[in-house]
């Protein structure tokens, strides 16, 4: 029988603020809520980003933003920092705790020549270059030890300090005013490990199950992690100091090496946030590098090698020299060719959170950072436990695009996935489900190219498949392009429409461009109520530069209940169901903690480390101190036909 993978945790934070509980989502389609849900997922981003504080003593909120002592009703904070709450998430102009946009500091190359026949200036004598310049004479200065006079007599190619705007200002950042490294001691780690910390916390106390509880049932080696990143960590306490040392006549730390690794987000999950000595992965597939880790994680639960799974990315990629990267290859959005689109004038502002326009007439993507966790059981050990089934992940196909010209040109790779993933379906369930209750997350980069070649092979295959309005929707329009982590933002959002009915329209857009196929497409520009006609199914479309093309199948967790109770029967899950009651009071516990930013984020440096010496071996066993199960010896090879 083969294990489902359920989803039964998810965590993280993006340009639209806390995933657990579907907060994040909610903020994409937060005027389609019901008041309750938008006021507080509101409340929740002004904690977050420090407006106001919870005092636990008087049930109210200390106003932080005002500079006064001053405590506020829930309703007054609401009515004081709702407009704060929304202007300070989603895709906006980059703020300058980045860095500053117009005026970004670089070296200006300056060829510097004697205005006669030489000239002179005064140094340290340590601080001389090494060997000297072949135009350089050197002469100490009387009565000043250790200073030296320089004479130059040919041009002197100099680097000085300058600054120069931005050509993109736009970006996915994290709520104003959020930082990963308030919560946790974060020891000089660059910004996207910082936040795999935080990110892995939210999803594993999303569980509503305490960790050491699935631990505990299940052995050592049954627990994977499977994540990365795509950027490594290019900040500066990662690579980017790294490389950036001898330029800056700086020294490389110990640190900055190897916590610029990009299997990094897994190995500081394993050690300081679960723990693990269970089996790790880092795949990376440029922006479809999600879907390769979670492809991973399924394999390894339907083959019984994993009962639990923990996959996710974090990506920090808001530095001007990523930016430039991207840039120079006119991947990015513009201000210059967002007003053109728009008709403004050189000296008017572009509108920054409509940057990303998906489908619409566009420029180019909108770069963003983000980190999503997501936590898979099999099915056999989510109803053990009594976890909170969000929805299964059964497939993820990935395909390459053969010969290219370009390495960032579509190919027929991404037809391949798609094609898959829908025939997969069909055979699970039926081509009738799938033509009336399925949808897609698409890719929806926002670059003139993508909105063309991605629409004509949904437009084709739903022809081929039957499928009329196909609803399709694009989450960068609102978080933007976090590389990486890009298709688990569309898994987080995926779990929202599940829950509560909504498809985020492409609201950036004004209308669907000309060029897009969209025959048996429907792109809405507002939220589509779906709430009447059940989702059931998700495919989650990403196409990655090289011809890193990837597509998953994910379940509603109605769907998976009913085939958990015809697979295990009713008996069972009405057990099951009773046990789940008590997790989903853990699970609101904690969101109402993380509602007032209270995240609870687990760092354990240094803690519960094991001791070697105390492993206890045998012929059939390996147990391993502080758990409770041993790591079976008894593995059959697969090739003793051969011997």
């Amino acid at each position: 029988m083969v294990r489902l993978p359920v989803i039964v945790g998810f965590g993280g934070f993006s340009a639209a603020g806390r995933s657990s509980s579907h907060h994040a989502y909610r903020r994409t389609v937060i005027d389609s809520l019901d008041a309750s849900s938008r006021n507080q997922t509101l409340l929740g981003l002004a904690a977050m980003m420090k407006l106001v504080r919870f005092d636990q003593a008087s049930g109210l909120w200390l106003d932080l933003a005002a500079g006064v002592d001053q405590l506020l009703s829930e309703q007054a904070v609401l009515d004081k920092y709702t407009q704060a709450a929304l202007d300070g998430s989603l895709i906006r102009r980059i703020e300058p705790q980045y860095f500053d946009v117009d005026a970004v500091e670089w070296h200006k190359s300056v060829a510097l020549s004697p205005e006669s026949s030489h000239a002179t200036f005064l140094s340290r004598e340590r601080d001389l270059p090494e060997p000297l310049p072949a135009c350089w004479q050197v002469s100490p200065v009387d009565g000043e030890p250790g200073r030296v006079k320089v004479t130059i007599t040919d041009i002197l190619e100099a680097k000085v300090d300058s600054l120069r705007e931005m050509p993109v200002k736009a970006a996915g950042q994290l709520p104003s005013g959020y930082d990963p490294a308030d919560h946790y001691n974060a020891r000089f780690h660059p910004r996207a490990l910082q936040m795999a910390i935080v990110g892995a916390s939210d999803a594993v106390h999303s569980l509503g199950i305490a960790w050491e509880k699935v631990v505990a049932a299940v052995r050592p080696d049954e627990i994977g992690v499977y994540a990365s990143n795509a950027m490594s960590q290019l900040d500066e306490n990662g690579f980017g100091g790294m490389l950036q040392q001898r330029l800056k006549g700086g020294r490389v730390s110990a640190k900055q090496c190897p916590l610029g690794l990009n299997t990094m987000p897994a190995d500081f999950i394993n050690a300081y946030v679960l723990g693990s000595v269970g089996h790790t992965g880092a795949i990376v597939g440029a922006c479809a590098t999600f879907l390769y880790n979670l492809q991973a994680a399924i394999n390894d639960i339907t083959a019984g090698r994993r009962r639990v799974a923990v996959v996710g990315n974090a990506e920090a990629p808001l530095l001007p020299e990523v930016m430039d990267g991207y840039g120079a290859m006119g991947a990015l959005a513009s201000d210059e060719n967002l007003r053109k689109l728009d008709g403004l004038s050189p000296e008017q502002e572009p509108n920054h959170r409509r940057a990303s326009r998906p489908f619409g007439d566009n420029a180019g993507f909108t770069i963003a950072e983000s980190t999503q966790y997501v936590i898979l059981m099999d099915d056999a050990l989510a109803l053990e436990l009594g976890a909170d089934i969000h929805g299964a992940a059964t497939d993820v196909f990935i395909n390459a695009d053969g010969f290219k010209k370009s390495i960032s040109a579509p190919g027929p790779g991404n037809y391949i996935t798609m094609a898959k993933a829908v025939a997969s379906a069909i055979d699970l369930l039926g081509a009738e489900r799938v033509q009336k209750h399925s949808f897609i997350q698409a890719h929806g980069s926002s670059t003139p190219a993508n909105r063309v070649t991605e629409s004509e092979i949904f437009d084709r295959l739903a022809g081929v498949f039957g499928i009329e309005q196909w609803p399709v929707t694009a989450v960068k329009a609102y978080v933007g392009h976090s590389l990486a982590p890009a298709s688990a933002d569309q898994l987080v959002s995926t779990l929202g429409v599940f829950k509560y009915g909504f498809i985020p329209g492409v609201k950036t857009i004004d209308r669907v461009a000309d060029d897009v196929h969209q025959q048996h497409l429907l792109i809405p520009t507002h939220d589509l109520d779906q709430r009447s006609h059940a989702m059931d199914i998700a495919f989650l479309n990403s196409k990655g530069f090289g011809g890193n093309n990837a597509t998953a199948t994910i379940l509603s967790p109605n769907l998976v209940n009913d085939m958990l109770a015809k697979r295990h029967g009713q008996q069972a899950f009405a057990a099951y169901e009773l046990k789940r009651a008590e997790t989903r009071l853990a699970a609101n516990a904690y969101d109402e903690r993380a509602t007032k930013a209270q995240f609870d984020t687990i760092y354990k440096f240094g803690e519960g480390m094991i001791d070697e010496a105390e492993l206890g071996i045998s012929t059939t066993s390996l147990s391993v101190p502080g758990f409770a199960q041993a790591v079976n010896l008894v593995v059959p090879s697969g090739f003793k036909d051969m011997v």
